[in-house]
């Protein structure tokens, strides 16, 4: 399946961030294999002038999440901490719009979409097709990718620029049962 990128596709990589990475305070395991892939990605958006994405965790010291405030998780991306930054071997653009979600102590953030500026900031730019990388596929990417199926956006998830922290082939048929396409490099053509 060869999908044509143009004006109303941009890249939106999910969270990744040290702290998501195998030597972080909670590591998806091998999130920084798929590195090399989302740099091609991104070179393939920059050479023709698309639209860039990345979310990012940007948690509060005392964000809900975190285990000694009740949460699930151990404390990661803590704003302006080196945890929270994207691996120096990401090229992550400077034209890149930086969305920053969970930055509200008492809201989890799963979802790119959840109290911040995704939505408006891709009206803008007129973006109706979405190519999605990062981590963790069975988290932020999955939530992610169902709110943007919700708002009417078309989604393809990068199966070769995901990875997971327990069950990934779980939420990949999920998205998929809820309308997201699965695709590689080898299909994206500009």
């Amino acid at each position: 399946m060869a999908i044509k990128i143009d004006r109303s596709y941009a890249l939106l990589i999910i969270d990744m961030q040290n702290d998501f990475m195998p030597v972080g305070t909670l590591p998806v395991p091998d999130s920084d294999k798929i590195i090399p892939v989302l740099n091609k990605y991104i070179d393939m958006f920059v050479s023709n002038k698309l639209p860039i994405f990345a979310t990012r965790d940007w948690h509060p010291q005392n964000h809900m999440s975190f285990k000694q405030c009740g949460g699930i998780w151990p404390m990661h991306c803590v704003k302006n901490t080196f945890g929270a930054g994207f691996p120096s071997e990401l090229r992550i653009p400077r034209s890149t719009t930086v969305i920053s979600a969970g930055y509200e102590y008492d809201k989890e953030g799963y979802s790119g979409f959840e109290a911040t500026e995704l939505n408006r900031k891709l009206e803008q730019k007129e973006v109706k097709h979405l190519l999605v990388g990062g981590v963790a596929t069975d988290y932020c990417v999955k939530h992610t990718v169902l709110d943007a199926l919700g708002r009417g956006l078309d989604v393809v998830v990068l199966e070769d620029a995901i990875k997971a922290i327990k069950n990934g082939e779980e939420a990949i048929k999920e998205m998929k049962k809820k309308g997201a396409k699965i695709a590689k490099i080898g299909d994206i053509v500009a």
